[in-house]
């Protein structure tokens, strides 16, 4: 008898622990589902007309859930990607939803739009495509026209890694009226030109009609030829530079000389991380939280 009373109170007591433990983790799963770290942005594919490309210009736009207000409108940030790269390829390979979705939720950065756009060129009128004019004529009224964004500069920014960073010191530098901060990671910003093993020698934005690569292009394209009309306009536009140390392309090397000119002229408004990488996503992945924080640090 006795020993069956025992055999009882040990079923009961494991049924009871078991039952807690159920309880606690529904209880947990319940929190979790509440939590404002469950929220998640929405990504959206899809194109627009463009005038400039006289084509379809492809985009992915991600959009915070938090909804914005009248008095407070989404950020915006311009994301651009590398060389012969698309719209996507910050989602498909930076781990782009994850990081923002995480960071918002964490209220680390304001909740913003992140816009990706897709380029056949490296950011600039090249021989193939009028890629700058698509991006201020097409793309930003679009974007301004079709979501609650701010319409002001210190609520628009601009980054890209590689070619996009090429591309997103241009335009910083050249429409610091437009822009409330850069980010440049690796940027392709090679002066004087390109080294033989950088995809500029074969992209077809710098490749003239006899398959040549266009040096006075690239001349008078990249920072340095914008750099007098810059500062004439005497309007600062803060700026993260990253590279990778071991980056094959030497970036790193470019990326202090962009850095060490802007700091000369900006010392307050420079910012400058050589990392442990190569030329690859795990460099841009890893420091694309600092880029975000950086960035929407200048909204606020």
């Amino acid at each position: 008898m006795l020993s069956y009373l025992h055999y009882l109170m040990t079923t009961m007591t494991y049924a009871l622990k078991q039952l807690s433990l159920y309880l606690l983790l529904l209880g947990g799963f319940g929190l979790a589902l509440s939590s404002p770290l469950s929220r998640a942005g929405t990504v959206v594919h899809t194109t627009i007309d463009s005038q400039a490309l006289q084509a379809p210009y492809p985009l992915t736009v991600y959009i915070p859930d938090q909804d914005p207000t009248q008095e407070s409108p989404y950020p915006v940030i311009y994301l651009l990607h590398g060389s012969f790269g698309s719209e996507n390829d910050w989602l498909a390979n930076g781990n782009l939803k994850s990081t923002a979705d995480r960071l918002m939720a964490s209220g680390k950065i304001p909740p913003a739009l992140i816009v990706m756009p897709g380029s056949q060129s490296w950011w600039l009128n090249g021989h193939n495509e009028s890629a700058e004019n698509a991006f201020f004529e097409d793309l930003i009224p679009y974007i301004e026209a079709s979501y609650p964004t701010a319409r002001t500069r210190a609520g628009r920014f601009v980054a890209g890694l590689s070619a996009g960073g090429y591309g997103a010191t241009r335009f910083a530098l050249k429409h610091p009226e437009l822009f409330g901060a850069a980010a440049a990671l690796s940027p392709a910003t090679y002066v004087p030109l390109p080294p033989k093993n950088s995809s500029a020698h074969r992209h077809p934005a710098f490749l003239d009609a006899d398959e040549r690569f266009d040096e006075q292009l690239w001349q008078r394209s990249n920072y340095p030829a914008l750099w007098d009309d810059y500062i004439a306009k005497n309007i600062t536009v803060p700026f993260y530079i990253n590279s990778g140390d071991h980056d094959e392309f030497n970036i790193a090397h470019h990326a202090t000389a962009l850095f060490t000119k802007l700091r000369d002229l900006q010392p307050d408004a420079a910012e400058l991380r050589i990392v442990d990488g190569a030329h690859d996503w795990q460099v841009w992945e890893q420091t694309l939280p600092e880029v975000l924080i950086f960035l929407l640090t200048q909204h606020q």
